[in-house]
């Protein structure tokens, strides 16, 4: 693993002591499945046999789920109405764990429930019950009272305005004013067209059609994404914007910086509804556990494309994000392990650009503390280095028949998995004289334990003006080395067994 992709996976590990207070409105999701083979003789719409129903926690909620299934521990502060909707809503937010809630009872106010009637995949229908008007001076008070005691504990703070009446202004200038004042960092996921409402806030993650409702300006790739953001930036007194956009992944602009697009390989989408929600909880939960906003970015842009392959208003588990960081790992490996054609191509892109390259060579098969080195020498002494990979018949002439211990495939991917190296070749012959001639690099690598006169193309190198590097060595590190100390340990292990037992006859 990277050192990048290490940092990213210790941040998903520090997850699990991280405090989130979730702030915003609250609903009830609501499903219902069946099977849709007719039509209504009433009017030409179909009938929908009722076969199951489920129900979660939506909005706000949601966001909560999801930092609870990440690892982290969250706080709802919301409003609810004195219903069946409100009491349901408190008894599903009980049975979670490391979940708790501060209500705050509304009389005569409706509790929001979505249901959604779906038939093999399709959503039907959706009937909203929901009570959307402004709070009263009494509600802001006590649901600031709600927010002002769980705030000490918080690492950090997540706004969820859906536009449903809790987040109105005196609540949100409350809010921010006294998590600013405590240095809590305050992440918004905003609905409202005016941006100065959530002035004081840390980060606002709108998605592009919000943008470009705000911003007038058209939200469609890259360069528009981060114009449209930039403008936002300067109509309110915030730090940085994350515009989610579906497929396209996600783009960042911080005040100052350059912006900043992200990208994974998606998946199948299902169903995007709720990836809002768990990108606000990616991002808090990544910011609460101390990384810099382009790593809670980059994580959270993997988060979606884990939930989004999921039905209905789902969250991403801890496990999951960290074997989708695992799996990208992989893949960049991967992308770094081609043909000789392709490799040369790379090279001659990388020389028009200036660039020096460097190559080396071996049959790399328990990477050890030597090998390390050797690589970490080559990189320092040029801008890209190509390694030549021994194939596994090439070894096995070299090495003997016992030999590789692990396949060309494997000892591949691992060499790749390392920072210091950007290319890997495989060769099927004795020697790596082919490639060298093939890719003419600035610089040829060898351990110290060879002479110049006996690293196979050094002369040809040297012909055109290129140079021949021969890298100091980790003491006491070689590939045989370490299989005859295992196999030595294996004979002891095996000659101190206690006899077998004779059986009885």
């Amino acid at each position: 693993m990277t050192a990048h992709a290490a940092q990213l996976a210790g941040h998903i590990k520090a997850f699990r002591s991280v405090r989130v207070l979730c702030v915003g409105d609250i609903m009830m999701d609501r499903y219902v499945y069946g099977h849709a083979g007719r039509i209504s003789p009433e009017a030409p719409v179909p009938i929908l046999t009722h076969r199951d129903e489920r129900v979660t926690l939506g909005a706000v909620g949601n966001v909560a789920r999801n930092v609870v299934a990440l690892g982290g521990h969250a706080t709802i502060v919301a409003i609810v109405g004195d219903d069946d909707g409100g009491r349901e809503l408190a008894v599903m937010i009980a049975r979670e764990e490391r979940l708790e809630a501060r209500l705050v009872t509304v009389p005569g106010r409706r509790t929001t429930v979505k249901t959604r009637y779906i038939a093999r995949g399709q959503q039907l229908l959706r009937a909203d019950r929901e009570d959307t008007r402004p709070l009263d001076r009494d509600t802001e008070r006590r649901l600031i009272e709600a927010f002002r005691p769980a705030l000490p504990a918080a690492d950090v703070v997540l706004l969820s305005d859906y536009a449903k009446g809790c987040l109105s202004d005196g609540v949100l200038a409350a809010i921010i004013a006294a998590a600013r004042s405590a240095g809590k960092p305050v992440i918004v996921d905003p609905k409202s067209l005016r941006l100065a409402r959530y002035d004081g806030a840390t980060l606002l993650k709108p998605n592009a059609r919000e943008l470009e409702s705000v911003t007038g300006l058209e939200c469609v790739d890259d360069r528009t994404a981060a114009r449209a953001a930039q403008r936002a930036l300067q109509t309110a007194d915030i730090e940085a914007l994350l515009v989610t956009r579906s497929e396209q992944g996600m783009t960042l602009v911080e005040r100052g910086e350059n912006p900043l697009h992200f990208r994974d390989k998606s998946r199948e989408v299902f169903d995007v509804s709720g990836a809002g929600d768990t990108a606000l909880a990616v991002v808090g939960l990544a910011v609460g556990a101390g990384a810099s906003l382009p790593a809670a970015a980059e994580l959270a842009n993997r988060a979606c494309n884990i939930v989004v392959a999921k039905v209905g208003t789902a969250v991403v588990y801890e496990s999951e994000l960290t074997r989708a960081l695992q799996n990208a790992e992989v893949e960049r490996a991967r992308a770094k392990i081609d043909p000789l054609p392709v490799v040369v191509d790379k090279a001659a892109r990388w020389r028009a650009q200036g660039a020096t390259i460097g190559f080396t060579n071996g049959c790399f098969d328990l990477i050890h503390a030597g090998h390390v080195a050797l690589l970490a020498q080559a990189k320092k002494s040029c801008d890209y280095l190509i390694v030549g990979l021994n194939s596994d018949d090439s070894v096995r002439r070299l090495k003997g028949e016992d030999r590789p211990v692990n396949n060309e495939t494997a000892r591949a991917i691992v060499l790749a998995s390392l920072s210091d190296v950007d290319a890997v070749v495989m060769f099927t012959e004795d020697t790596a004289v082919r490639l060298i001639e093939t890719i003419r690099p600035d610089l040829l690598v060898k351990g110290a334990d060879y002479s110049e006169s006996e690293v196979v193309g050094a002369e040809y190198v040297r012909s055109y003006g290129g140079r021949v590097l021969l890298a100091a060595l980790a003491p006491e590190t070689s590939t045989t080395g370490t299989i005859d100390r295992i196999n030595r340990a294996a004979r002891r292990s095996r000659s101190r067994r206690p006899a077998d037992r004779p059986t009885a006859g």
